[in-house]
């Protein structure tokens, strides 16, 4: 078993990678009181929600199961979360427990953040995104119509418990769209990690044992780094968005329906290299060196059919890293050197817009 930690003083906690570990009682170390609430969704619980469950010995274990789906992550969902809470009677020493992928852990976590004003909760990811990213950091929320994790809180977990066993049923559409947050560690700050993907994408999409597991532990090495210095986002950790402003506008356009979040991230990373290049600080054959690594991937390195520039304007408006009415974006200097930056050229975000919405 790998072990890494988070190291944030007194909030810090442990990220553990293996295969079997839901069959094991390392979740039950990690509980401080006598309850916990396992929330799962639809389709994740008929898999692994026993397995989880038997793990947790003689504690009051109550389970919520709720319905699959970037669109269901919403306040009346969450709403969901405090009823259960509450019909149970879980008091403050509860220990939520996250089953699922990024849209239940960033759920969970915003529902131990905001209740009895902040309770324990354990990362149990099963998707690979997650796994290798919103289970890790502390960033929790829920959508609005119109804006894409507007409504959070920084919130930290436990424990992490990473199962790659669970990867073994991912869909490859899902595999793939953790797959675009995987070579975004490479591209912001290990381009060593960028080339050992290209290397052994092969053996990664057959998904090989000790490739995805190296994978993993290294995605989380370096984004566990990065939240370590940086926990709230005031300054190098909004490189961990390289791709997502673009990708949340496009996320928001589609109505949370159409693109799984790698997917827009894929699209919104190639988007932000184009623009690197309209700049004159990247080159075209690394932009081409990101866009085929995504395409490898079959991932989009377009924006959605449809939408215009205007879209993406409004959408990017009421992006979190916009301040004193300036958008601040995630840029690549070259592959393994990005920055944040809102000092740019305007016309070079107004060409790049236009070349991906050319249709």
């Amino acid at each position: 078993m790998q072990k890494l930690d988070v190291s944030l003083a007194e909030r810090s906690y442990p990220i553990y990678i293996d295969r079997g570990l839901l069959g094991q009682d390392l979740i039950r170390g990690h509980v401080r009181g006598n309850q916990v609430m396992v929330v799962t969704n639809e389709t994740i619980a008929p898999l692994y929600l026993d397995a989880v469950t038997r793990g947790l010995g003689d504690l009051q274990c109550d389970t919520l199961i709720l319905p699959d789906g970037e669109q269901h992550k919403t306040l009346a969902t969450l709403e969901r979360i405090f009823d259960a809470l509450m019909a149970h009677r879980h008091s403050r020493t509860t220990t939520l427990v996250a089953l699922g992928g990024g849209v239940i852990g960033d759920m969970v976590g915003f529902a131990a953040a905001c209740y009895q004003r902040g309770v324990d909760f354990i990362q149990v990811p099963t998707t690979l995104l997650a796994q290798v990213d919103s289970s890790v950091g502390g960033k929790t929320a829920v959508n609005h119509p119109r804006g894409k994790n507007m409504i959070g809180a920084f919130h930290q977990p436990r424990a992490v418990v990473i199962d790659t066993a669970v990867l073994d049923t991912l869909p490859e559409r899902e595999f793939a769209a953790g797959m675009a947050e995987v070579i975004k560690y490479g591209l912001i700050r290990d381009p060593e990690f960028f080339q050992w993907l290209l290397d052994n994408q092969a053996a990664l999409a057959a998904r090989d044992t000790a490739p995805v597991a190296e994978a993993i532990l290294r995605s989380c090495r370096n984004k566990a780094e990065v939240v370590a210095a940086d926990e709230t986002e005031q300054g190098n950790r909004a490189l961990l968005n390289l791709g997502h402003t673009f990708g949340h506008a496009m996320e928001t356009f589609t109505g949370y329906r159409d693109w799984l979040h790698g997917e827009a991230v894929s699209a919104g990373m190639v988007m932000a290299a184009r623009m690197s290049l309209e700049l004159g600080w990247l080159n075209q054959a690394d932009l081409d060196r990101v866009s085929d690594s995504l395409a490898a991937w079959k991932l989009p390195v377009t924006a959605p059919e449809g939408m215009a520039r205007a879209n993406f304007s409004e959408l990017m408006a009421l992006d979190k890293k916009v301040q004193n009415g300036r958008l601040r974006l995630v840029l690549l200097n070259q592959i393994g050197d990005a920055l944040v930056t809102g000092e740019y050229d305007p016309n070079a975000l107004t060409r790049t817009l236009e070349a991906f919405c050319e249709r």
